[in-house]
């Protein structure tokens, strides 16, 4: 009997960007459906109409899964796709924000050659006008190769991130991670790494999910012929995080990044280090640079406690 499973699904989690989600799901629905099977849109309990343009779409492909509170970018992917591994199961699942969609022929050049080599794609992310997208840089683990992180160590994030050239090659190459914007993952690749961990909220919930399939003994690729774009502003390195409550979970996530990444004692000089930093760092908050430190102290207790909370004021 023929396999009825659908070959690949796109998820997308939204909240609150009607217009960015108009474009999104515009471009993934114009790929016929030999290419794109379904589109499952989780709603993270937008409150500017999202929800009612949805109800009015008419495409058999399109289904919505409503949230009844908003759970982060992180609590939206766990709900995603454990929705679409019990409904429909399908051979690849393509992850992405309300903000980002695949090129014109990407989807396409997916499936026009071999993917069982990797259990997770990731594509080629771009800002529209061309710019490489560096939220959405594939990586490597400086923690797993020593000649890795001595460069790191000279060079920062360059050091273990994916360099232009990467971008301009021929072939595929392998890395430890990347983010949920053009993650083409399969069935295996789920089976090893399960769900994304919904209690981030917010940050690092790709990063930690990545890593987790690689150490399960998943592979992943990055391919430059699948060119995506991100409607996104640059994240800058070092720039006050607005609204102020996102630093508590971007620290709080970095550290449970770096913890996963290094492992062992050596989390700790890193924790030294990154707090250190992060400190120096404050002064970009202005008026705000008190309650920035508060967060701060706070993300790191929860961090190193493992503890799952909001910022303070918030449980």
């Amino acid at each position: 009997m023929a396999d009825s499973r659908p070959g690949l699904v796109a998820l997308v989690v939204t909240c609150n960007r009607l217009a960015q989600l108009q474009v999104t799901l515009a471009r993934l629905l114009a790929a016929p459906a030999a290419d794109l099977a379904a589109v499952l849109v989780v709603d993270n309990a937008s409150q500017d109409g999202s929800g009612a343009w949805l109800a009015a779409q008419a495409d058999p492909r399109l289904q919505v899964l409503t949230l009844p509170e908003n759970r982060g970018g992180a609590g939206g992917f766990e709900a995603g796709l454990r929705h679409v591994r019990r409904t429909l199961d399908p051979d690849w699942v393509l992850l992405m924000d309300d903000d980002a969609r695949p090129e014109p022929g990407a989807l396409a050049a997916f499936r026009a050659r071999p993917r069982s080599g990797c259990e997770a794609w990731l594509a080629a992310v771009r800002h529209p006008d061309g710019r490489i997208c560096e939220m959405n840089r594939p990586w490597v683990n400086p923690f797993w190769a020593p000649a890795v992180l001595w460069r790191s160590l000279r060079a920062g994030r360059a050091g273990f991130h994916l360099p232009d050239a990467a971008y301009a090659a021929a072939a595929p190459r392998p890395v430890d991670g990347g983010s949920f914007v053009g993650l083409f993952l399969s069935r295996q690749g789920q089976a090893l790494a399960g769900l994304p961990d919904g209690r981030l909220f917010l940050y690092g919930d790709d990063v930690l999910y990545t890593l987790r399939l690689r150490a399960a003994g998943g592979r992943i690729a990055f391919d430059p012929g699948l060119r995506f774009e991100h409607d996104s502003a640059t994240f800058g390195q070092g720039a006050a995080l607005r609204p102020l409550w996102k630093a508590y979970y971007y620290h709080r996530n970095q550290i449970l990044v770096y913890r996963q990444a290094a492992g062992g004692l050596l989390i700790w000089p890193v924790l030294l280090w990154k707090y250190l930093a992060w400190r120096r760092g404050a002064r970009a908050y202005g008026a705000e640079r008190a309650a920035f430190l508060r967060l701060l102290n706070r993300a790191v207790a929860d961090a190193v406690r493992r503890r799952y909370r909001g910022p303070p004021g918030t449980g």
